[in-house]
């Protein structure tokens, strides 16, 4: 009778080791399907040179970007258009993580819970947020220079544009290029996978703190003589801009003032509003997680703290993150997530359901977003000039990012438009470019006037 017991216990615990496999495989196949079915093993899918056999990319407006032709995946016919989407499209080889042949293959393939990868001879058809115009305007002013530029609209999250740069034609891959420094980090999407030096456009976040932690910053003045020694380190300014009240020292990019003010409200305070404003965080794009910003605020010195606080020191921002932040500003504290997936139209025609919103946190506070949103649109009236942005009510911050000696700057531009129809927010980097005003600003310009006029 015991034996018989024992058995019993025995068989019950096998019984639930298996229901909990069961249960645990389950779970990862509701999670983990598609993953599974569009791995680059699976010869239903793939062809024997691991290129993806299925699907079709198309940009918002149903131009095709990528699909397979007679058994052979190919791409847009225009090499700039090949390039200027590569970083959203994806490559032959699988070396452009963030491209959506890599990156969104199970959506690609039609896999389903249901019917698994039946209708994979077809695959679906993935329409990005992105316009294939704009992501060429944008690659063609670029001219040559690695950078970024992207545009999303800070009301719905959609990403209008996303250029990555060095790129390559993904038809016609340079066989220099692990060699060649022309198309060092080409595999790298730089709006999404990593952080730069911010230099002045960090000056957003340093002034939301002081508008909102020093009372009387509105009567306040600094006088500015061109440098400043705080501590050990002797802050350079651009300029010698002599007494200026806060709207002033913002307009003028004034370094002088601005690490004053930065030591004045501490690291602590410092810290505290570069986190709230999302500089530190990691964003998910359709899955795709951003690179995450860094600040060292550790035992720092005055004359440390003062060049961070103007966007130096050991600051590095995530283009993605700053131009998020850049649409809460314009949206009165909090901005919709950005994302790629417009929608995906299933092998039977099915399409996919319509894309959800999702907010971020409060970024800054309402009021502080108003003030800065009029003290950067006299940015642009004041000292970037408005008529290199005709029909537009533009407000925004350039940024000289010193990145080391002997190296030119890199050139920053970011910020959005208060346009009722074009409620966009914008990030333009060119490393080692130059002036932010001059050099961003000037692609900025030519995107946005595109998107805006339709020129």
């Amino acid at each position: 009778m015991k034996k018989i017991e024992r058995r019993a216990v025995v068989c019950a615990v096998l019984a639930l080791l298996l229901a909990a496999g069961l249960g645990f495989f389950l779970i990862r196949y509701f999670l983990d399907g598609g993953s599974w079915a569009s791995s680059a093993f699976n010869r239903h899918l793939y062809d024997t040179n691991g290129v993806l056999a299925a699907g079709t990319v198309l940009d918002r407006d149903g131009d095709v970007l990528s699909e397979v032709k007679d058994g052979k995946r190919t791409y847009y016919e225009n090499e700039t258009v090949r390039k200027a989407t590569l970083h959203a499209v994806g490559d032959l080889q699988g070396s452009i993580g963030t491209g959506a042949l890599n990156a969104f293959a199970d959506k690609l393939t039609g896999y389903s819970l249901l019917n698994g990868a039946f209708g994979a001879e077809r695959g679906s058809e993935l329409y990005l947020t992105i316009d294939a115009r704009y992501n060429y305007e944008a690659y063609q002013a670029l001219n040559g220079h690695a950078g970024t530029v992207t545009v999303y609209n800070y009301k719905t999250g959609e990403v209008l544009c996303m250029v990555s740069a060095p790129s390559y034609d993904p038809l016609n891959v340079p066989g220099d290029i692990e060699t060649n420094d022309r198309y060092k980090g080409a595999y790298l999407n730089r709006f999404l996978s990593s952080d730069f030096t911010p230099g002045s456009v960090y000056k957003t976040v340093t002034l939301a703190a002081a508008l909102e932690e020093i009372p009387d910053i509105q009567d306040r003045t600094w006088t500015c003589q061109g440098s400043v020694q705080i501590g050990d380190e002797t802050i350079v300014c651009s300029g010698t801009h002599g007494e200026q009240h806060i709207g002033d020292t913002f307009a003028n990019s004034c370094n002088v003032a601005f690490a004053q003010i930065a030591v004045e409200l501490g690291a602590e305070t410092m810290r505290k509003y570069t986190e709230k404003a999302g500089l530190t965080d990691i964003y998910s794009v359709d899955g795709l997680p951003t690179a995450k910003g860094s600040f060292s605020w550790e035992n720092i010195t005055d004359g440390s703290l003062g060049w961070a606080g103007v966007g130096q020191y050991k600051d590095q921002v995530n283009p993605c993150a700053l131009m998020v932040y850049m649409g809460a500003i314009a949206n009165g504290g909090r901005a919709a997530q950005p994302y790629l997936i417009e929608k995906t139209v299933k092998s039977l025609g099915f399409p996919s359901l319509p894309h959800l919103t999702r907010k971020t946190g409060t970024l800054v506070s309402g009021k502080t977003a108003g003030i800065l949103a009029d003290m950067m649109a006299d940015n642009v009236e004041k000292t970037y000039g408005t008529k290199r942005f005709p029909n537009m009510e533009i407000c925004a911050k350039s940024g000289t990012a010193e990145v080391g000696e002997g190296k030119t700057p890199h050139a920053w531009f970011a910020g959005f438009l208060r346009n009722e129809d074009t409620p966009y927010a914008f990030v333009v980097l060119v490393e080692n470019g130059g002036g932010g005003s001059s050099v961003a600003g000037t692609v900025a310009g030519r995107v946005l006037d595109i998107m805006v006029n339709g020129y």
